[in-house]
């Protein structure tokens, strides 16, 4: 393993763990401390404004982050204006005592789009005030420069939809932005299967955030164990570099030696 001395870093902050898991859905918090247990995330999402809404649990939820002793990365789940973004952030900062702060003003509630055309402002405004943000984004190239050109140090595009497990429906634009961006990339959303996230990581990408792909299996704890096993496979593939293809079958071993019987 090579969490040690290969760290994730992120606003100069490093991390051993190149995975991120969110906290909603699961089937039960035991399951969700088990999880998070097996796994060893670098940190954990927690939605303010969706937990709050259930106020009666939200103690008892807001205590077993803090018992987990994982890095809770807040946010804003549910804003679909610049001010809500700003008010929840706030909110967030105090609770937590902490300037992290996913990033996420939705502009789409069918498909959860991110808000692309204010998106980079809400992030500007968010770093002015000293937040350390992650924005959640698509795969548009255009759109995670602005939010690297606004001051975002990583950048959170998504493989696929929220929650639809369907894997990089966009291939050629991820791996554009990977070739293109010189900041931490973190694939937020659309993974579905440890495969998955190997893939991406193999892409060069720098971390994956998972929530459904987890909290939805039959059994979450062992699929968060298995995440964790693929996205660092993906990432000792992307540092031990993977061979180029061949158009046609190349031999792995040599005919020297080989008697001239088997020749002919």
């Amino acid at each position: 393993m090579k969490t040690h001395t290969d760290p994730l870093v992120l606003y100069g902050e490093t991390f051993n763990s190149r995975l991120l898991l969110g906290t909603s859905r699961y089937p039960s918090p035991q399951i969700l401390a088990d999880a998070v247990q097996l796994a060893r995330p670098a940190m954990l999402t927690a939605s303010l404004r969706r937990q709050t809404a259930h106020a009666d649990t939200s103690p008892a939820f807001w205590n077993l982050l803090r018992d987990m002793k994982v890095p809770v990365l807040p946010n804003t789940a549910g804003c679909h204006s610049i001010q809500e973004v700003i008010t929840t952030a706030e909110m967030a900062r105090e609770l937590f005592e902490t300037d992290w702060l996913k990033l996420e003003l939705i502009g789409d509630d069918y498909s959860l789009q991110p808000d692309t055309i204010n998106l980079a402002s809400a992030a500007q405004q968010l770093i002015k005030t000293g937040f350390k943000v992650l924005p959640y984004c698509t795969e548009d190239l255009v759109l995670c420069q602005r939010l690297v050109d606004v001051g975002c140090q990583a950048v959170m595009p998504w493989a696929a939809p929220i929650g639809t497990g369907k894997g990089p429906i966009n291939p050629y634009a991820m791996r554009l932005l990977r070739e293109r961006l010189d900041v931490p990339l973190i694939v937020d959303a659309g993974l579905g299967l440890p495969s998955h996230a190997c893939q991406v990581m193999e892409w060069g990408y720098d971390a994956v955030l998972l929530n459904t792909a987890v909290a939805l299996a039959h059994n979450p704890v062992s699929m968060a164990h298995a995440f964790a096993l693929a996205v660092q496979a993906g990432r000792d593939a992307f540092l031990g570099g993977v061979m180029q293809s061949q158009e046609s079958a190349q031999a792995s071993t040599p005919l020297l030696g080989t008697p001239f019987w088997h020749q002919n």
